[in-house]
């Protein structure tokens, strides 16, 4: 049985909830940004007249030192203070997606990383179990190959032979986990 992956009604879950990855210190990350995109999110910002944070994500060096040399991929923080909610979420419109969900102001030109969700691995096909179609259906077979297009670019795009990978910590979250969270770039 083919069962195809779509949105569930009434749902925005993936552009409201952020997590902490890969651990609390890091705190709450953001949409994943290739170079190329930040530039393009920043301009769409701008003429939507919306405030946004990006933060650098993933960096490269080929030395220790006390930062990276080369910034791989940004990310989009949430607009709120615990860092949820996309800025280009446009949740006091009572005009809704066709499931829905609130609608994405951007939605013809998202990051890739919104176009592969909830694909989040390619081999085996592993969709987000916190999506909440994944929740529901624990499967999808069908209807992802838009995602899986995104996902190989994404891949191909974030693939390096650097002698030192660097994750940025956000400082974003929850109040309870403040004194947990750092702040700048850490070697990994």
């Amino acid at each position: 049985m083919v069962l195809d992956f779509q949105c569930v009604d009434e749902c925005s879950k993936c552009c409201v909830e952020r997590e902490y990855y890969p651990e609390t210190k890091f705190g709450k990350v953001g949409v994943l940004l290739l170079p190329e995109e930040k530039e393009s999110v920043e301009k769409m910002a701008k003429k939507l007249g919306i405030k946004i944070d990006v933060f650098p994500r993933i960096g490269l060096s080929e030395e220790i030192s006390s930062e990276p040399s080369i910034i791989l991929a940004y990310q989009l923080m949430g607009k709120d203070i615990d860092g949820n909610t996309c800025p280009f979420l446009d949740i006091k419109s009572d005009d809704r997606s066709p499931h829905g969900g609130y609608k994405c102001k951007i939605y013809e030109d998202r990051p890739l990383a919104c176009k592969a969700y909830p694909l989040i691995e390619l081999s085996p096909v592993t969709l987000d179990p916190k999506c909440k179609f994944c929740e529901m259906h624990k499967t999808a077979s069908g209807n992802i190959n838009s995602e899986i297009e995104s996902l190989i670019q994404i891949k191909k795009e974030m693939q390096t032979n650097a002698s030192y990978i660097w994750r940025y910590a956000t400082g974003v979250g929850e109040e309870k986990h403040k004194d947990l969270i750092k702040t700048g770039w850490f070697l990994i």
